[in-house]
């Protein structure tokens, strides 16, 4: 007979569960921290790392820029700063802000160094919200007087410290500063390759050769580990890895012939333009009105900004590759050739110049009112002579003159190495009937035989024209970069550039036009014989084109030229805005130019001094 079920059989029974209910849930309890603190304890404590630790971005130093002889251009100079450490002047209580702590320590350190601080309250503020573990930097490029008061009294204000970082410098001043450009700060969202937490201050090139070659002169970037605390401070330096330099770029410049080229321009708004023309290296490029790079290190204030932006001469205007102008009679040349080529000309064609040509009711004038009289081509490039080339452009056609000005690099950017390069226009009738909605007439033809109406080159490009002149019929490509040498190296690696390309241009129109321009320059009545320098044959083509109202009357003045003869070693464009003509305003200043590079005494005649 069974007995009934005691109540102690029951509770003991339900201790019994509830036990082990205990135990399973303490099992799964300790199996769950063991995973968390045994298993996964490493991967966990790696994640509160990378938590506290922030990448800071370290800029490499910055390459040189050299002339081609191994003259400095462009360097670095170590520049003294005083930076404030925010963990180390953080509020003492819960509560008490932060920035009059800040402040207070900025104002002890003034009165130690004797200047201002150059940081606002909202500086400041930006620091603390987006840069807090970094130091503060309060002043930069300290003169030596506040480093020495600083050395001898600062050490008793904590949280602040001097330090060093490079700068910019170009010890030639204004000298070539629209080759050189200038550097700013980088924007660095673009080229970051890893992710940062934060940048320390770096250069980047924004115009010239620092913006065009800033990928091969901006160092490697190196990291610095940093942790920081729970309020974001810094607490450990972790090390890093080092930055790297740039590389160094030797340019084609001559800086002895560069400032030759700014002195022959003087205060005149123009341009020089001077290249080798065998392979096409620019020894020499100037620009007027100019400016100084160094207004941009470390940055430039809004002010002068503002100042160089809205300046009515426009300094920062490279007019040498930018500015594109109607080349006037300089366009000469061309139209000779092309008319040679098609053989609708030789050099013993003759036309006379009564000072006019008659087209219809129209009448297009020459320079000479009073007429030439009966001119060969030499002699019409000698005297420049209007109605001449309206013959020979007429003979040739618009489309044969226009396909060689765009053989000979016009109409097109040439390639150089330098920002901002304007195309300039070699009109022809399918451009004006797409652009203008109307016929070419015979009239066009005419202003484009002496480079007006809407014909536009460059300075570099009509030194491109002049070189091919000299050189036998060879387009060059004009280039700044001669070589580049990585940091560590001990030589430079020659950079390579196209070999000139031969135009096809008859060996007799070469000759007749060389001759010609020959004679512009040594010849008694040339137009451009204020360029002549003793011990020289030199040879050059004058020209005036005019611009703006015609009722102001104002001109360019330009000359293209190339020597010495037989063998020319330099190939030359300059432009001069309000001028009188080429021939009385630029050829003198070519003179100067020309005499500088070659070692020559001054002009062979007293006209020429004139």
């Amino acid at each position: 007979m069974n007995r009934p079920r005691r109540p102690l059989d029951w509770e003991r029974a339900r201790l019994r569960a509830l036990l082990a209910i205990a135990l399973l849930a303490f099992s799964v309890l300790e199996i769950a921290l063991w995973r968390l603190q045994v298993s996964r304890g490493s991967d966990y404590r790696r994640d509160l790392a990378r938590q506290s630790v922030r990448r800071v971005r370290v800029p490499g130093p910055r390459g040189c820029i050299y002339d081609r002889h191994g003259r400095i251009l462009a360097d670095n100079r170590p520049a003294y700063v005083l930076a404030l450490y925010l963990e180390e002047i953080r509020p003492r209580r819960r509560g008490e802000p932060l920035i009059p702590r800040i402040v207070a320590t900025l104002e002890d350190i003034a009165a130690v160094i004797g200047l201002p601080p150059q940081v606002t309250t909202n500086d400041l503020r930006a620091h603390i919200q987006r840069r807090l573990p970094l130091p503060l930097v309060a002043w930069r490029d300290l003169p030596e007087a506040a480093v020495a008061r600083w050395a001898e009294m600062g050490s008793r204000i904590a949280g602040a410290d001097l330090g060093a970082e490079p700068v910019r410098i170009y010890p030639a001043g204004r000298t070539a500063c629209h080759v050189l450009g200038y550097v700013g700060r980088a924007d660095l969202t673009a080229i970051e390759e890893e992710p940062y937490h934060y940048h320390l201050s770096e250069m980047a090139g924004a115009a010239g050769i620092e913006k065009v070659y800033d990928n091969v002169l901006r160092g490697r970037a190196g990291v610095r580990l940093v942790r920081v605390d729970a309020a974001g401070y810094r607490y450990q330096d972790l090390g890093g890895t080092e930055p790297a330099g740039g590389a160094d770029v030797r340019l084609t410049l001559d800086l002895e012939l560069q400032k030759a080229a700014e002195a022959a321009l003087g205060d005149r708004a123009g341009a020089i333009v001077a290249i080798d023309p065998d392979d096409g290296s620019i020894l020499a490029l100037a620009s007027r009105p100019d400016y100084d790079p160094g207004r941009f290190v470390p940055s430039i204030s809004a002010t002068d900004w503002a100042q160089l932006l809205h300046d009515p001469t426009r300094p920062l205007f490279n007019r040498a590759v930018a500015g594109a102008y109607a080349p006037g009679s300089t366009f000469k040349p061309i139209v000779a050739i092309a008319a040679l080529q098609q053989g609708r000309a030789s050099p013993s064609t003759v036309h006379s110049c009564p000072g006019y040509l008659a087209i219809g009711q129209a009448r297009f004038r020459c320079w000479d009112t009073l007429g030439h009289g009966p001119l060969d081509l030499s002699r019409a490039i000698r005297y420049s002579c209007n109605v001449y080339f309206f013959h020979t452009g007429l003979a040739a056609g618009p489309d044969a003159i226009a396909a060689v000005a765009r053989a000979a690099g016009l109409g097109r950017p040439t390639g150089v190495d330098l920002d901002q390069e304007a195309a300039g226009l070699v009109p022809d009738p399918a451009w004006k009937r797409r652009a203008w909605r109307d016929a070419w007439r015979d009239g066009d033809t005419c202003n484009l035989s002496i480079g007006q109406g809407p014909i536009t080159a460059t300075p570099l490009q009509m030194a491109v024209v002049a070189a091919a002149i000299a050189n036998g019929g060879r387009r060059v490509t004009p280039h700044l970069l001669l070589a580049t040498r990585p940091a560590g190296a001990d030589d430079f690696q020659p950079a390579r550039w196209p070999a000139p390309e031969p135009l096809g241009w008859p060996r007799a129109a070469l000759d007749v036009v060389a001759r010609g321009m020959r004679d512009v320059v040594m010849a008694e009545d040339g137009t451009g014989r204020r360029m002549r320098v003793a011990g020289f044959e030199l040879a050059g083509k004058t020209g005036t084109a005019e611009y703006g109202p015609k009722r102001e009357g104002r001109k360019r003045g330009w000359m293209i030229a190339f020597g010495p003869l037989p063998r020319p070693r330099l190939a030359v464009a300059m432009i001069a805005e309000d001028a009188v003509s080429g021939g009385t305003t630029v050829a003198p200043r070519l003179q100067q130019f020309f005499a500088a590079a070659l070692g020559g005494g001054g002009p062979s005649t007293e006209e020429a001094r004139r």
